[in-house]
């Protein structure tokens, strides 16, 4: 199904599917005729001689140097290759897809002033399956200057496309490469948390567990959203467990950890859901300067590109998530551990067996969610340096790396609940508690396929690779 673009309602699901699904993109006529009314007063200015901002002035520190009327044109082309600043290794070829998309998009918004050719020609390099390489590193969030150059630079060399006045701002000065990589990492993480939902589930179950900690009272009482999707998703997944039989529970009350989860995953939700209202609104802002005001028949600078509220936004799903995220681990612990489960220590087959088992898992564990952790840290709030540009450059939002850090934190946090995934299911195994949940039980038929029972002459899963990719391309969910 083709996807329309006329920069007011790109979803982002819609550019998941065009960015790692390959879905067409099309712009819609309204869309075409509103970028030839703001070129045309682009110009209108241009022959007017008004100094403007990037049009007919050098950018930054050089605003005050006027540009040559007949260097205006190679002034733009030059701004691209002068703006090649990137550093280290390609971003993802979803995420340049994806900022290929958001960049058109923008455009179709009518305000940039660039003629419908450089978006037509986008789309067209959308709908080849082209994505240049993009170099990851070297913006600071306003305007993702580096990463855009090379987008840039990839385009015109694969198309051929010769930049009109005022185009080669607008391709740079765009952050297309942000917005996407948020889309890609926000997506990933709902589905996440998805996965976290499911192994807490099975944790409960392998745990033996009191259930009161789903009851409906919950909700009723303290009415978030976030909590009462998880409460809905928990008992899905358990209904028909032997938990809900009286007397199944081994304690009256259960580590906070265990006790929890709706509570902990659901705040998470509650920050997700915040997260995508304020991308939602970024995919269709513009984040251009100068600004066309085509009823106005000016040109004005603006401060467009400031990424501060998906930056924060970003900091804020981070830090929600780190709990989520330590909490699984610590339930993995307790599991591994004797005193906790009522199970051999380190669940081993066989009680009382100078063997490990999975003990060493939580070693593992635990060092990948401390680093996982570590990228909770905010930075929507740094400032590298107030020098640059003469001093007039004084502000960094970084949200590329704020969405950066959530996609490398979303690779983490994935291998965690993959140990918690194996660890449940040997616990349950040991327990041998009877019936499983409708979900649960699928999950757990699910995992064993890939990574068999630790038996008393065993040792550790040689590979839990199958079920950390598994629960990356986001499977295990809609199985269950």
């Amino acid at each position: 199904m083709t996807i329309s673009l006329n920069g007011s309602d790109l979803t982002v699901t819609q550019v998941v599917a065009v960015a790692r699904h390959g879905e067409p993109v099309a712009l819609t006529p309204e869309a075409i005729a509103g970028m030839r009314r703001a070129s045309a007063v682009v110009e209108d200015v241009l022959a007017s001689g008004e100094p403007v901002y990037g049009l007919t002035t050098g950018v930054g520190e050089r605003k005050a140097y006027l540009l040559d009327p007949a260097g205006q044109q190679r002034f733009n082309q030059r701004l691209v290759l002068n703006h090649r600043i990137a550093q280290g290794d390609a971003a993802p070829p979803d995420v340049v897809r994806g900022a290929m998309l958001c960049l058109a998009n923008s455009y179709a918004k009518g305000v940039t002033g660039v003629r419908p050719e450089l978006a037509e020609m986008i789309v067209t390099m959308l709908n080849e399956g082209f994505a240049p390489p993009v170099r990851r590193l070297g913006s600071v969030g306003e305007g993702d200057l580096g990463p855009m150059a090379d987008l840039a630079y990839g385009l015109i060399t694969r198309s051929g496309f010769e930049v009109a006045e005022n185009e080669g701002l607008a391709l740079v000065s765009s952050n297309a490469f942000t917005t996407a990589w948020a889309c890609m990492a926000t997506v990933d993480a709902e589905a996440l948390l998805s996965v976290f939902d499911v192994a807490g589930a099975l944790d409960l179950e392998a745990f033996g567990a009191n259930l009161n900690c789903l009851h409906p009272v919950i909700e009723q009482t303290r009415p978030f959203p976030g909590l009462a999707t998880t409460l809905h998703q928990l008992r899905l997944l358990l209904a028909g467990s032997y938990l809900w039989q009286p007397g199944a529970a081994r304690f009256l009350q259960d580590p906070l950890t265990f006790r929890c989860i709706p509570q902990i995953h659901g705040a998470a939700r509650d920050a997700l859901a915040y997260t995508r209202t304020i991308l939602q609104l970024e995919l269709n802002s513009s984040q251009s300067n100068p600004v066309v005001v085509v009823s106005e028949g000016r040109i004005v600078s603006v401060g467009n590109f400031d990424m501060g509220p998906l930056a924060a936004a970003l900091d804020f799903l981070r830090i929600a998530l780190a709990p989520v995220v330590t909490s699984a681990n610590e339930r993995a612990v307790k599991l591994l551990q004797a005193p906790f489960s009522g199970l051999s220590a380190g669940l081993a087959a066989l009680s009382g067996s100078p063997d490990d088992a999975l003990a060493e898992l939580a070693t593992s564990g635990q060092a990948i969610t401390v680093e996982a952790r570590t990228l909770a840290h905010p930075v929507s709030y740094e400032l590298v340096s107030s020098v640059k540009g003469d001093g007039i450059e004084d502000r960094a939002t970084m949200a590329p790396l704020s969405a950066r850090r959530l996609a490398d934190m979303i690779a983490l946090s994935a291998r965690v609940v993959a140990i918690e995934l194996v660890v449940a299911a040997q616990a349950i195994d040991l327990r041998a508690p009877g019936q499983l949940g409708l979900g649960t039980g699928r999950a757990y038929r699910m995992i064993r396929e890939l990574v068999p029972f630790t038996q008393a002459d065993g040792t550790l899963p040689a590979d839990l690779e199958p079920l950390v990719e598994l629960v990356t391309r986001g499977t295990l969910t809609p199985a269950v």
